[in-house]
């Protein structure tokens, strides 16, 4: 195919005829690429679970483990940047009076991505004027740690990483009265959000615990940022 047939091909595809792109763009690699549909973030189940299956029920060990105390699930965070924080103590339901030996540590661990929108295809004139749809899916598990247990913050940002056009916040209570242990599935539509947007940052936050040498967390799976070939912008 020539140059002109793959940029009618993509132009066909994804509705974008009349849309000013930069001279010199080179369609067929953008075709290729697959900008619109593919999932943004790198790593985006960790722990090598799919949401189309619950998660797995926690596994008490005969012989509880030795060892320093555990602060991060164990599994493989390539492509995320980390951190924890540390809760204070609840000692609000503990009578007056009683001695307490240990107390659960409670924990928010954090994981976090930039993505640059133009380093996976995207062009000015398009994420300026045409304002594509983008897309943020996530899954966490029901893990009944505590009333909060999740948190979600995405900011759609300028150039500058530091100028924020957009942004989506999710922070849900949980209902500890029923146990159901399934995904949770929290979802969000960028759209019509102005001129400028250039990347998408994108966290969440979900609630560890930790008593001596017994550890418990939160999971999650299935998290995505994808553009659609959605005209939103005026």
């Amino acid at each position: 195919m020539s140059a002109a047939e793959w940029k009618k091909r993509c132009q066909d595809e994804w509705t974008l005829a009349g849309l000013a792109s930069p001279d010199g763009l080179d369609w067929k690699s953008l075709y290729e690429a697959k900008p619109f549909g593919r999932n943004l973030l790198k790593n985006p189940s960790p722990y090598g679970l799919g949401k189309d299956k619950p998660p797995p029920e926690p596994e008490l060990p005969e012989v509880p483990p030795h060892g320093p105390p555990t602060f991060q699930p164990d599994a493989d965070f390539s492509g995320w940047s980390t951190s924890t924080e540390d809760l204070p103590f609840d000692t609000s339901g503990i009578p007056e009076g009683v001695v307490v030996c240990a107390l659960p540590q409670s924990s928010w661990f954090s994981l976090e991505q930039t993505v640059d929108l133009k380093a996976e295809g995207l062009w000015e004139e398009l994420l300026d004027d045409f304002q594509p749809q983008i897309v943020i899916q996530d899954w966490y598990e029901e893990s009944q740690l505590h009333e909060s247990i999740y948190q979600l913050h995405v900011k759609l940002l300028g150039a500058d990483k530091s100028t924020v056009i957009a942004e989506h916040r999710v922070d849900p209570t949980e209902d500890l009265s029923v146990y159901s242990h399934t995904w949770k599935e929290v979802s969000h539509v960028f759209s019509g959000y102005g001129a400028g947007v250039r990347h998408v940052h994108f966290l969440h936050r979900l609630k560890n615990q930790s008593l001596m040498s017994s550890f418990s967390y939160t999971r999650f799976t299935g998290t995505s940022v994808t553009v659609k070939p959605v005209k939103t912008g005026s």
